[in-house]
Parts: C-alpha cells; sequence; structure tokens
C-alpha cells in the first residue's frame, strides 16, 4: 500500500513539473511574440483569410444599391462608385501615380474617371515590368425608368479587383514581395465604347504615368500582362452540365498551365475553360472584338480575359446581388490570386 502511495506521489510531481514547464514555455513563447513582433507566414492562405463569402456579398449588394443608380457614367452613381474603389485602394495602401488616384477623360459629352492604384515589386535595379490588373465598374444606370443595378457585370469584376489588391496588401505586410509592379484600375465607360480603357492606354503610350517610386516612365513595352476581370459571379452558363464551380480564362493559350496548376495545388478544384464554350468565333470575339480587353489586344498588350460568361441576365434589370454565388465567386478570386503569385 505504501509503495502505491509513493509511486502516485512520484508520478503527482512528474505531471505538475511538466505542467509548470509546459505553462512557462507558453508564457514566454507570447512573451517573445509580443516583444519581438512575430509575423505570420507568408503564405497565400493567410491572404485568403481575410475574404469571406459575407463580405463579397456585402460589397456587391452595396454597389448595385439604389445610391449608385447603375453606376452610369458621368452620373453621380458613378462619382459614388468611383470614390468607394478610391477608398479601397487606400485602405489597401496602393500608392497613387502623379499624386492621383483619378485620371480623368471625356466619353463625348461625358467625364469619366479611372481609378488606379500602384503596388510595387521587388526594385531589383533591372527593367521594371508591369501587370494591370483591371475591371470596369461602370454600368448602364437607368433608361426609360428601369434601374440596371449591374451586379455580375460588372461588380462582380470590382469587388474581386479590390479583394486581389486586398489580398497582395496582406502578402506585402507578411514580406512577401513580387518581382513585377501591379497596376490597379478601375475603369469607367465600357459601356461608352470602351472609352476609359482607350483613355488609360493612350495615356501609357503619351509617356503620362509616371512610376512613383523612382519616376521613370510606365511605357506599353513594359506591360508584361493585362488581366480583364469581367463578369465573375454567375453560375447559370457552366461550361460543363451539373458543374456550376467553374472558371473562364481566355488568353491566347497562354498561361493555361499556370492556371490549372495553382488550381490542382490550392485545392480549388474549378472546372476550368480556355475558349468560349468551344467556340472559336465567340472566343476571339469575346476575347478581342468586345469589351475593354479588345483595346489591350489591339495594341499588341498580352491580354488575360477571366469570366464566368454570359447569361441571360447580363446588362438585364434582373442582374441583382442574390443571382451570384459567393461560395464559387470567392474561389474564382482565390485562383486567380494564385495564378498571379505565379506569373509575377
Amino acid at each position: 500500500m505504501i509503495a502505491k502511495i509513493n509511486i502516485y506521489r512520484a508520478l503527482k510531481t512528474i505531471f505538475s513539473k511538466i505542467l509548470i514547464s509546459l505553462t512557462l514555455t507558453f508564457a514566454v513563447g507570447e512573451l517573445f511574440a509580443q516583444d519581438t513582433g512575430v509575423r505570420m507566414v507568408a503564405s497565400g492562405r493567410n491572404a485568403e483569410r481575410i475574404i469571406s463569402e459575407q463580405k463579397l456579398q456585402d460589397q456587391v449588394e452595396y454597389l448595385t444599391d439604389t445610391l449608385f443608380n447603375g453606376r452610369a457614367t458621368g452620373t453621380r452613381g458613378a462619382s459614388e462608385a468611383a470614390f468607394w474603389i478610391s477608398r479601397r485602394f487606400d485602405s489597401a495602401g496602393l500608392m497613387r501615380i502623379g499624386g492621383s488616384r483619378s485620371q480623368t477623360f471625356k466619353a463625348g459629352n461625358l467625364t469619366g474617371h479611372n481609378i488606379i492604384g500602384f503596388m510595387p515589386g521587388k526594385r531589383s535595379g533591372l527593367k521594371e515590368m508591369y501587370t494591370i490588373v483591371t475591371a470596369h465598374y461602370d454600368s448602364f444606370g437607368i433608361i426609360d425608368g428601369k434601374f440596371f443595378p449591374g451586379a455580375d457585370s460588372n461588380a462582380s469584376g470590382v469587388v474581386a479587383l479590390t479583394s486581389l489588391a486586398d489580398m497582395f496588401a496582406r502578402m506585402k505586410q507578411l514580406d512577401r514581395i513580387y518581382g513585377k509592379n501591379v497596376i490597379f484600375v478601375a475603369m469607367d465607360a465600357r459601356e461608352k465604347d470602351s472609352a476609359g480603357a482607350e483613355a488609360f492606354w493612350n495615356a501609357l503610350k503619351a509617356g503620362r504615368f509616371k512610376d512613383p517610386v523612382n519616376g521613370e516612365t510606365i511605357t506599353p513595352a513594359k506591360v508584361h500582362t493585362v488581366v480583364v476581370l469581367d463578369i465573375l459571379g454567375g453560375t447559370s452558363a457552366p461550361i460543363h452540365r451539373g458543374r456550376k464551380d467553374y472558371l473562364i480564362m481566355l488568353s491566347d493559350g497562354q498561361y493555361s498551365y499556370d492556371l490549372r496548376r495553382a488550381n490542382e495545388g490550392k485545392g480549388l478544384g474549378l472546372d476550368l475553360g480556355f475558349d468560349y464554350y468551344g467556340s472559336k468565333g465567340f472566343t476571339e470575339m469575346f476575347h478581342s472584338k468586345v469589351g475593354d480587353q479588345r483595346v489591350f489586344s489591339r495594341n499588341g498588350a498580352m491580354c488575360v480575359v477571366f469570366t464566368s460568361g454570359i447569361t441571360m441576365r447580363t446588362n438585364k434589370t434582373d442582374d441583382v446581388a442574390w443571382t451570384i454565388n459567393y461560395e464559387i465567386f470567392k474561389k474564382r478570386i482565390f485562383l486567380i490570386f494564385h495564378w498571379m503569385t505565379k506569373i509575377l
């Protein structure tokens, strides 16, 4: 009996020492983290954590509210949307080009505004290269008393744009800097013959944009890739029957390997398409003859378009926020982000 009591006491002493040791270890670790400012690992998963389905839904609903009246170019609603995007770029820490967040231009007798944010890459001293990521924020507004909210076309693209800016800002906070500079542009006047994209590219050709870090002129020759985000939240036009979790990438066949690798490597499992529903003619039309992408393609830029396809609601009055599948929308944003990390 005495032997059992002694064994019990010995075990109790050992467990007590272990508990004290663990407590001290955790306490010291916590103090160390506080004193030294230990950072999270610079993993893309940490960038994903700042994006949620609810946040995406809230933002699309906000942009499609009657406050913006459909965001038609030249209207107060479009100006309100531009201010919102500008604030989002500010919160992501994006730099201004030429001290300004906005590029003002004329679209016929209307005034449009492109909103621009700059995220520097590694400054290697070699020739700087730039990747442009863009989505148009204008829609049709109110026509004959009918309200066109433009949820999928293209509030979804705008929310994807600002979400990507936030994700790359998070990576920058974690000391992950990529090889190329990224210029985020929310384009106006897509529905006015892509006047915003034309104004942006013409200014680029004229040498009006200066790198805010080194002051050098950003020219078309320094543009590595233009990424266009246009209609990204719908699921009613799947590539294959029964697969709502899909994404279409149009890029003249380039970058498909990188997208597949990111899709598989990050376990997203989206159904990927690299043409417009198997039609060569529609692929060519969508990639280089309609939308803002035609401006970039026509001028010889390497242009990549991400889309979930035109649907029966596109540019209609029932293109509303609740029609977007936010779970799949989030996955698409994640895949585009991980793909971009491979090409930057």
